[in-house]
């Protein structure tokens, strides 16, 4: 979808940036040594490389000229409350700061920024133009103030009509119909408040439900990821017992170890900041995290292979290689 997103920008007049490579080359402030460097106004990016930039220590507001910068967008996951602060704290006190949310079959985006509304941490400030978006429960009600399903009750202009090779609509019906009859469903886990601001939990497909309890993962990775001897972390859920539970996988950074102590700090700081429900029944570690070529976090192709299923479609991922580290471990026999 960027594609469109940057031909679109070249047809009004604007000068298109783009980098090939690792963000953290040759150092932490890549990036933004360019940012200075060519006055960019508009700065795309992701929560990851937001968030890996405050794990690095990075302060761009100390170590280079941002005068020109305007704006930063965020993209491809849901940018975590403490990120907020970071780019208000580290990067630029007077920025348009923007976490968007889409989709690549849409071209577009659900929810997103607006430069005249309030910023408020941790949200998205608006529905897009065209998009009436609800957030339902599982009976198909519209809902404010709580966790459901992403749905767009009207059709939107970007809205794809067909599927390749599905002649009779039935690929296409099942992605996006099958869940609330005429209603495009998703598959994102928010929650709209009262005041229009939006709220991305994460894939409602990868949603966590122990004991019929339905959690969104990026409610732990805020609280997981705030621990220092933490780099990374995926959270699937298990079936087991006729029932799921929560795994927790945690990437430690170079260095630290997975000790018995920091376990338990872990699960109590998930107990404190979140709720028993999403203490993990196991907290393992593991030498890598897979992430799609844009990003994301790819937790359902972990959890189909801990099931034993085979995963597909790893040509997008960024590192396919990991998913072999979720083969056959012991713990998750017990």
């Amino acid at each position: 979808m960027m594609w469109n997103w940057l031909v679109s920008n070249l047809a009004i007049g604007a000068t298109v940036v783009l980098y090939d490579g690792s963000p953290f080359y040759p150092d932490a402030g890549a990036m933004w040594r360019m940012a200075e460097e060519l006055g960019i106004t508009v700065f795309g990016t992701s929560a990851k490389f937001i968030s890996a930039s405050e794990t690095a220590g990075m302060k761009p507001a100390e170590k280079f000229d941002l005068s020109k910068l305007r704006a930063v967008l965020s993209t491809g996951s849901p940018l975590m409350e403490e990120s907020f602060d970071y780019v208000y704290r580290d990067v630029k006190v007077d920025v348009f700061l923007a976490s968007i949310s889409g989709g690549t079959d849409i071209i577009s985006c659900f929810a997103g920024g607006n430069p005249v509304l309030p910023i408020y941490r941790g949200e998205l400030q608006c529905r897009g133009l065209g998009m009436k978006v609800a957030s339902y429960d599982g009976r198909g009600n519209p809902q404010l103030d709580h966790k459901g399903e992403l749905v767009c009750t009207a059709p939107f202009p970007s809205m794809p009509i067909y599927f390749w090779n599905d002649p009779d609509g039935t690929k296409y019906h099942a992605a996006y119909f099958d869940d609330f009859p005429d209603v495009w469903s998703h598959g994102d886990y928010i929650t709209i408040n009262d005041h229009g601001g939006v709220q991305i939990f994460g894939r409602s497909d990868a949603t966590l439900n122990p004991v019929g309890v339905r959690i969104g993962t990026a409610e732990i990775y805020r609280v997981v990821e705030a621990v220092p001897a933490v780099g990374d972390s995926l959270a699937i859920g298990q079936q087991w017992e006729g029932d799921e539970r929560v795994i927790l996988f945690v990437k430690m950074n170079a260095g630290d170890a997975l000790s018995d102590d920091l376990i338990q700090k872990i699960k109590q700081n998930i107990r404190t900041h979140c709720s028993p429900r999403h203490v993990p029944a196991k907290v393992l570690p593991i030498a890598d995290i897979p992430y799609t070529i844009n990003g994301k976090k790819v937790e359902i192709a972990v959890k189909k292979i801990i099931h034993g299923d085979e995963a597909l479609n790893r040509d997008a991922l960024a590192n396919p290689e990991a998913l072999e580290l979720y083969k056959n471990i012991p713990e998750l026999q017990t």
